[in-house]
């Protein structure tokens, strides 16, 4: 199931907008800790997000949540002209300013940047290449960091982790700049924005409540990866930093969030927004 890359949704009196940079396949034993060819067997709700010649597709997404006045962005993707280890994120040159620019949400109009974590494909473009340098994308934005991560990440730059050396072109510059602010984990950007502690798949990630006019939504961050994760939140990825957590973490958002007590808006499903429903069977994601 694929959408354009840009699409919006009403929450209440709170608008949405997703701004997707791009669509990537991987096989699934590359992003999952075992092979979910069984699940997919099983449950017939998961045959449209199986992919197609044995991969799945990952979509990367960013949000603007347009709450009152202001214009806040949710995670920034991988960005351009950034050297990555892997290929298929290296270099990107991606129209993603001209969508947000079409979207009608122009880079100096963002006043708040959330990080639902720091990982390299939800930082990218808070900075940009600049004469050679990397500066702030979003000049007029505070940029939202939750400590716990942003400490966490130090001690692996100390330790030479190569998984954080994005930190230093896409995340450092921003501190530089006097643009950070470190939070705790449920810190509220406004009475209809706020951020829920997720943790597991890094040490602070977070998801991104919206409430408005008794209607609500959740970005999910990396709480999930793929779909076959709500038909078994126990499916962990390769890429979390601690696996019994993140499948703590996805349990609890599954019971919190089930039967349609929130809009899901997925930071790398390719049909972006949809429900949990619990039936005989256990849960499923129901696209909007």
């Amino acid at each position: 199931m694929s959408e354009g890359r840009t699409k919006h949704w009403q929450i209440g009196k709170i608008g949405v907008t997703r701004i997707r940079e791009m669509v990537d396949s991987f096989r699934p034993t590359d992003l999952l800790i075992y092979d979910p060819a069984p699940l997919l067997e099983r449950c017939d709700w998961l045959t449209e997000f199986a992919g197609v010649e044995g991969k799945f597709s990952l979509s990367i997404n960013a949000f603007v949540i347009t709450s009152g006045n202001r214009r806040i962005l949710v995670d920034g993707c991988f960005g351009n002209d950034k050297l990555r280890e892997e290929p298929a994120f290296s270099n990107l040159r991606t129209p993603f300013l001209e969508d947000l620019l079409a979207a009608g949400c122009p880079p100096e109009t963002i006043d708040t940047v959330i990080c639902t974590h720091l990982h390299v494909d939800h930082v990218g473009w808070n900075t940009r290449l600049s004469e050679g340098r990397w500066v702030p994308t979003f000049p007029n934005a505070r940029y939202i960091f939750v400590r716990r991560e942003w400490e966490a990440c130090q001690q692996l730059l100390l330790d030479k982790d190569a998984r954080v050396s994005h930190i230093v072109d896409s995340v450092q510059p921003i501190v530089d700049a006097g643009l950070a602010d470190l939070v705790e984990a449920d810190h509220r950007i406004t009475d209809e924005v706020w951020l829920e502690p997720s943790p597991g798949h890094s040490p602070g990630h977070v998801c991104v409540h919206i409430a408005s006019e008794g209607h609500h939504a959740v970005i999910t961050g990396d709480v999930f990866h793929h779909p076959v994760q709500i038909a078994d939140p126990d499916l962990g990825s390769v890429m979390c930093m601690d696996n019994a957590t993140a499948c703590q973490t996805r349990r609890a958002f599954l019971s919190r969030y089930e039967n349609k007590q929130a809009l899901v808006l997925s930071s790398h499903f390719t049909a972006t927004a949809g429900w949990i429903v619990r039936g005989a069977e256990g849960w499923r994601f129901s696209p909007a």
